[in-house]
């Protein structure tokens, strides 16, 4: 399988993708500390600098047809505990880009990463977990079915609680 990783990091979720036999055949990385990292531990696969520059028409000039993954952890600065909480009204709120990614590329399966704060922010309209509800609904309405489900580092051994949520969308059978 090969995988387009948005948001990517150090490529952590990459390292994991890699060790279960899925190739990342694109990142999509603006820092550019990260993007060094990028570079030495996948030499020669193609890094974007922004997700907002990344079209399937993109992605086929630069031969790269097949994706069957798209993975990304989106921003979390809009909804982490430790900062203003502006979810959607924060510039820093990229959900949408990775979900017009999404929509253009159809890949098989999607995999979003963000911090536990995510469930529980408002939306616009000021709902509680508005914003994880419309997540979830953006998924579903082009054609995936979807699930979630948040883990803690301590759960796999570390020293640490450091939460996440993990949402994993298959596209539905024709």
């Amino acid at each position: 399988m090969k995988m387009l990783s948005l948001f990517s990091g150090i490529g952590g979720i990459d390292i994991a993708a890699q060790w279960a036999g899925i190739e990342t055949v694109a990142f999509c990385e603006i820092e550019p500390y990260a993007v060094k990292v990028l570079n030495k531990r996948f030499p020669g696969v193609k890094i974007y600098g922004d997700v907002r520059t990344i079209t399937k028409r993109r992605l086929q000039d630069d031969g790269i047809p097949q994706i069957d993954i798209v993975c990304g952890g989106f921003p979390c600065q809009p909804f982490s505990l430790a900062g203003y909480r502006q979810g959607e009204e924060d510039e820093r709120f990229l959900w949408p880009e990775m979900l017009r990614v999404v929509g253009e590329v159809k890949p098989e399966w999607v995999l979003g990463e963000n911090v536990a704060g995510l469930l529980s922010i408002a939306d616009v309209s000021g709902k509680q977990g508005g914003t994880f509800g419309t997540i979830l609904y953006d998924l579903a309405a082009l054609g995936y079915r979807v699930g979630w489900s948040c883990y803690g580092a301590c759960e796999v051994g570390a020293p640490h609680k450091r939460e996440r949520t993990f949402i994993v969308a298959h596209a539905k059978s024709k």
